[in-house]
């Protein structure tokens, strides 16, 4: 075994500690991911020469921050566990830090669930600034893919979302079994390779929107792929009888949705050319 494949054994989740609370890394690659999209929003504008200031961008993601996070959190609640009843009853443990009385920090975010999330608050957003939606959206789509990197390089590195167990000479040592690091597999399809394509493609957007739909499309395909080397939440598995995950249902949706916006738009441009 090399020292990547025992990688878990040699690193700790855990950055540093400050007065006894723990910092992990995932929490860092969070905070970085925020950091990254945001510069990368305000990169596209100089570069792009489009029309929003420093400021616009900064109010709006903090507003998109605070949607995402709620839409994540609900939506892996929701969604991924079996205990929506207690949530819903019980509303001040969504984002209870503490258990037994041990700060334990707050695990458990949906990615399906922060997309919704932050079209609620972009909408917010957009009707109290009278902002153009679709504008704001495709720029969205070029800035947050090197960022969502960052997040599952957090997934990695906080050793969760476990890939299938694999033979491949760079997959990684999990409780005696070697797995596919399907977190950084993620990371380059959904991050990487999602960034690449938009980034050439930016300059022959036909239509307000388009960024926005092509980057469901993309996202909803790459993650499609990654989750046949990730391993399925052991709670829920798959479903039949297409032996889907729920991340592949869920990205099924998010394709449709994509194709549907793509096309209607696309259609109203051809329209009016006529």
């Amino acid at each position: 075994m090399s020292w990547w494949n025992e990688i878990y054994t040699h690193f700790d989740p855990v950055a540093f500690s400050v007065f006894g609370f723990k910092v992990h890394w995932y929490g860092i690659m969070y905070i970085l991911a925020l950091l990254v999209a945001l510069f990368m929003a305000k990169w596209f504008v100089k570069r792009d020469n489009l029309f929003y200031s420093d400021s616009f961008l900064d109010s709006y993601f903090i507003w998109v921050e605070i949607g995402v996070i709620l839409g994540a959190r609900l939506g892996y609640l929701m969604i991924y566990t079996n205990d929506q009843i207690y949530y819903l009853t019980h509303p001040w443990q969504i984002f209870n830090p503490f258990y037994n009385g041990e700060f334990v920090g707050i695990s458990g975010m949906s990615y399906h669930g922060a997309v919704v999330g932050f079209v609620i608050s972009t909408i917010w957003f957009c009707k109290k600034h009278r902002a153009n939606f679709w504008s704001l959206l495709d720029l969205v789509a070029l800035s947050v893919p090197l960022g969502y990197v960052f997040g599952r390089v957090g997934n990695f590195l906080n050793q969760e979302l476990f890939g299938e167990p694999t033979s491949v000479p760079w997959g990684i040592l999990v409780d005696g079994v070697l797995r596919h690091p399907s977190q950084l597999y993620e990371a380059f399809l959904e991050g990487i390779v999602i960034f690449i394509i938009l980034f050439f493609y930016r300059k022959h957007k036909k239509f307000e929107g388009e960024l926005i739909a092509l980057y469901a499309i993309l996202y909803a395909i790459m993650r499609f792929i990654s989750e046949i080397f990730r391993q399925p939440d052991v709670h829920m598995g798959v479903y039949t009888p297409l032996n889907l995950s729920m991340g592949q249902i869920l990205s099924l949706l998010m394709l449709l949705s994509g194709v549907v916006i793509y096309l209607i738009y696309h259609k109203k441009i051809a329209i009016k050319k006529s």
